[in-house]
C-alpha cells in the first residue's frame, strides 16, 4: 500500500529520464515535501530528491530542504538532464528569491571561498550586486557535482534573509537513494542504470 500510493507516480518519472531527453517541469499545488530531505513516518528522502539525483548521475550529493523558515515557501521545480533546480518565494523577498541548481560543476570564476558549514563540502560566494538589490551566489563543491544557491533578495535587511533561508537547505548522500530506488521499487528500477541503459 506505502509503495504504490507513494512511490508510484515517481518510479515512473524515474523510468521516463532514463530513456528521455527531455525536461521534467512541476506545476501544479507545490509543497515543500516534494523536496524534503525526510518525509513520512520513515524518514525517508522525498520523491522528488531522486529525481534530482538521477538528472545528475555524477553528483556524490543531492540538494534536498530540512524545512521552511517563516516566511518561505517553496515555489517551482525544474529536472533536466544534467541539471536540477528549484525555487523558494519570500514574503518579504519577492518570487524566486532564491534558486538552488544542482550541476555537475559550475564556474566559480571571482568567488571568494570561506569556511564551510558542511565539513564534506567546499563552499564559495560571489556577491555581484549590493543595491537596490543584493544579488549573489553561493556554490557548494564535492565529489561529481556543486550546488548552487543563486540569491537575488530586495528586502531591507539582506544579509539576514539569504542566513535564514539556506538554514532550511540539506543535502542526502546519493548512496541513501540509490538503496532507498532499489528497495522501494522490489529491485525493478536503480537509480544509476548500468553502461548502456540509458537514453536511447
Amino acid at each position: 500500500m506505502r509503495r504504490g500510493h507513494r512511490w508510484g507516480p515517481v518510479l515512473l518519472a524515474l523510468a521516463a529520464l532514463l530513456v528521455l531527453p527531455g525536461c521534467t517541469r512541476v506545476g501544479g499545488t507545490l509543497s515543500s515535501e516534494l523536496v524534503a530531505c525526510k518525509e513520512g513516518d520513515e524518514g525517508t528522502p522525498s520523491n522528488g530528491v531522486v529525481l534530482m539525483a538521477q538528472a545528475v548521475p555524477s553528483a556524490s550529493w543531492v540538494p534536498c530542504l530540512e524545512g521552511m523558515p517563516l516566511g518561505w515557501y517553496f515555489a517551482d521545480m525544474d529536472v533536466d538532464r544534467g541539471t536540477a533546480r528549484f525555487w523558494l518565494d519570500s514574503d518579504r523577498d519577492g518570487m524566486h528569491a532564491i534558486e538552488v541548481r544542482l550541476t555537475r560543476s559550475c564556474g566559480t570564476s571571482g568567488a571568494t571561498e570561506i569556511p564551510s558549514d558542511r565539513p564534506e563540502m567546499r563552499r564559495l560566494e560571489r556577491v555581484s550586486q549590493v543595491t537596490p538589490l543584493y544579488v549573489g551566489r553561493r556554490y557548494y563543491l564535492f565529489d561529481g557535482g556543486c550546488i548552487t544557491v543563486v540569491f537575488r533578495l530586495s528586502g531591507e535587511n539582506r544579509g539576514e534573509p539569504l542566513a535564514v533561508a539556506t538554514q532550511g537547505l540539506g543535502a542526502v548522500p546519493r548512496d541513501e537513494l540509490r538503496e532507498l530506488v532499489h528497495r522501494e521499487s522490489d529491485g525493478r528500477l536503480q537509480l544509476d542504470p548500468p553502461a548502456g541503459r540509458e537514453g536511447g
